[in-house]
């Protein structure tokens, strides 16, 4: 299960030809904090209600107003878990989806992703998350497997992004624990460097948390 599996085709983005007024409709229906813009089906970001209401003029296209925008996406491919990641740090409600030439394809909602892990229950274990930065010459699974084995635990899936600026590649993989500080240290010893790493269900209990305000703000 990726990004793309779980959009909403229902939702609808704004576009620079909508108006100040439109757009608060628009997050009125959602009951979102943000809304995405797109043009010619390129992302443009996403505008927040607060922001919106200090525009100059609600009935004027949006094209037309110096607009202050925030940027957060995932990519199609991306493992639902990295969504999680991605709209628990900057605290949203949705979150556009991109594909590798960064054309917009749609959302995905807070709801849509709690369905799906309720559905699944794939958070009833304990995970971790570890992501590694390395040359792509220094990637090797079987090396990094038979490292994390030998602290007695076990990759469940793994993910490789490529970081084109400097070109490196973000290898991130899920553990079947949710303790990773020896597996922290041994990967540190033998010189891998950890970008970050996290529990899964501290996401996903912040995304809950998040999910039962805006159900308590619409009476359900």
């Amino acid at each position: 299960m990726n990004a793309r599996d779980l959009i909403n085709d229902t939702l609808q983005p704004l576009t620079l030809n909508d108006t100040g007024l439109k757009a608060l409709h628009r997050m009125e229906e959602l009951r979102a904090d943000h809304i995405p813009i797109i043009s010619d089906h390129r992302y443009i970001g996403m505008i927040s209600e607060e922001d919106i209401l200090k525009l100059t003029a609600l009935d004027q296209a949006l094209e037309n107003q110096k607009l202050s925008l925030i940027h957060p996406f995932v990519r199609a491919g991306q493992p639902v878990f990295e969504v999680v990641r991605t709209m628990s740090q900057d605290k949203l409600t949705l979150i556009p989806v991109l594909d590798e030439n960064n054309a917009y394809l749609g959302l995905i909602t807070l709801s849509d992703v709690l369905k799906h892990y309720s559905d699944s229950g794939i958070f009833e274990d304990a995970n971790g998350v570890i992501v590694i930065e390395m040359g792509p010459k220094n990637y090797s699974m079987a090396e990094l497997g038979r490292l994390i084995e030998s602290e007695d635990a076990k990759i469940i899936s793994s993910y490789v992004t490529p970081n084109p600026r400097n070109e490196t590649i973000d290898v991130t993989l899920k553990i079947n624990q949710q303790e990773l500080s020896r597996i922290l240290s041994s990967l540190s010893r033998h010189g891998y460097f950890v970008k970050e790493h996290y529990h899964q269900s501290e996401f996903m209990d912040d995304l809950k948390s998040r999910y039962d305000s805006l159900m308590n703000y619409l009476g359900i």
